[in-house]
């Protein structure tokens, strides 16, 4: 009896969450549908920061047979995720919140919606900042001889790999928030990593970027910036001894509530 009982809320709980999934899935494909018919302005809004950089009477082109239709409607699909984020959130924070604490529900949402904002300015710092430069450096030093006609799949390829790697970087902040909030490690200790985590910055550039130092540091430098900010927002949000007390003491009242 006792192991039908306890299977009980576990399918509840997938049950919730299939819904949410659902949910999320048709949020995308409500805006995926709005936004369709753009597609193609989409994509030229995305290859201009390219376009308006290539020589004189250069064009992008396509080489596969299929790219000039399905490489828009794979970008039209990426932006109708980006807008629908806030739905999604919100499912996600619907799902998790019945579970988590009153002190704890009210960190969450925040970091929910400055996480999403700080992924939206890692975009658009990539695409206002990032692209002009990288792109005017990559058509400036063509060799003598070869004409500048980038792919358009290959060039959706590259500037999505960039609107991630800048979109997570962002995120630093949120990340160092977390783990100073959980106790992991505490502002004190991270100020004296300074140093190493700038070369970790530029490191995670190189990786993240293409071969170039221009756009690695242009990754690397923000990053660096943003863990400043984390760090100082992060003394607001130190676990204290008295918040593990309470921790203690909403368990032993969930346990008594349980039995």
């Amino acid at each position: 009896m006792s192991t039908v009982e306890d299977s009980q809320p576990l399918f509840s709980h997938l049950l919730e969450l299939r819904t949410r999934i659902l949910r999320s899935l048709i949020s995308v494909l409500v805006v995926f549908v709005c936004i369709v018919w753009f597609s193609k302005d989409i994509y030229a809004f995305v290859a201009a920061p390219l376009v308006e950089r290539m020589p004189v009477g250069a064009t992008m082109i396509a080489t596969d047979v299929a790219s000039p239709f399905f490489t828009p409607i794979k970008l039209t699909l990426v932006t109708a995720v980006f807008i629908a984020v806030p739905m999604i959130l919100y499912q996600l924070w619907a799902f998790v919140a019945p579970g988590l604490y009153k002190h704890e529900r009210k960190l969450i949402m925040p970091l929910l919606v400055s996480s999403s904002l700080l992924f939206y300015a890692g975009v658009a710092f990539a695409y206002f900042v990032v692209f002009p430069l990288v792109f005017k450096f990559f058509t400036s030093v063509a060799p003598h001889g070869v004409e500048v006609a980038t792919d358009i799949s290959s060039y959706l390829d590259f500037v999505l790999s960039l609107f991630m790697a800048f979109g997570i970087a962002f995120e630093i902040p949120v990340a160092i928030i977390l783990l100073c909030w959980t106790g992991a490690t505490d502002p004190e200790t991270l100020r004296s990593k300074r140093p190493y985590i700038i070369v970790a910055a530029f490191v995670v550039g190189m990786l993240l970027t293409p071969p170039d130092i221009l756009s690695q540091t242009l990754l690397a430098v923000p990053m660096c910036l943003l863990f400043e900010v984390g760090l100082f927002f992060s003394r607001f949000y130190i676990r204290k001894d008295d918040e593990d007390e309470y921790d203690d003491d909403e368990q032993q009242d969930v346990k008594s509530i349980s039995k």
